[in-house]
């Protein structure tokens, strides 16, 4: 790894610590934008260096510093309702990386592995919150899922819209030779 790619990892790092803390509260489980932030790390940088800076943020959380939503830090932040979506969000990085990698010219395919990644995050928090929080997994379904749903939508499209256009301008993993 070179210095180019550590700077690239820090500089999508830091860009999570600040989307990460951003949320609005609208019951256990609130709205983040850790998820754009990850999608964005996918687009300029790739998958393997995305999650890189994904585990960066997320250990930075686990030892306090206030990263994760509601600028909140902590091991029991990491184990507590939403440890579920911090856990997931490691799937989310690999799978819609591997999808917006793989199929470069295909939107709709970059769409579908970001659907694909995100359906990871979900089941991981439902699963987590309902035996976290002793609840069914319908009733987990319905605080971790359905809310979301149009709005991590609303940011798979942001993102690819920023992501594409950025990536178009500025290839800052594959630069072209003069």
């Amino acid at each position: 790894m070179n210095t180019k790619k550590m700077t690239l990892i820090a500089l999508m790092t830091a860009i999570m610590c600040i989307l990460g803390p951003v949320s609005i509260p609208i019951g256990p489980i609130p709205i983040s934008f850790t998820n754009l932030a990850i999608y964005l790390a996918v687009y300029l940088i790739g998958t393997k260096y995305a999650t890189c800076s994904y585990l960066i943020y997320y250990l930075l959380g686990i030892f306090g510093l206030p990263v994760f939503s509601g600028f909140q830090g902590g091991f029991s932040k990491a184990v507590g309702p939403t440890g579920g979506c911090l856990i997931g969000f490691f799937f989310m990085a690999v799978i819609s990386g591997i999808f917006i990698e793989k199929f470069r010219d295909s939107r709709v395919m970059q769409l579908v592995g970001m659907i694909l990644g995100t359906i990871a995050v979900y089941t991981m928090a439902t699963l987590w919150f309902s035996y976290v929080m002793s609840k069914t997994i319908v009733e987990s379904f319905f605080i971790c899922v359905a809310p979301f749903i149009i709005g991590d939508l609303i940011k798979m499209v942001i993102a690819m819209k920023v992501g594409s256009e950025i990536m178009k301008r500025v290839d800052i993993v594959n630069p072209k030779k003069k």
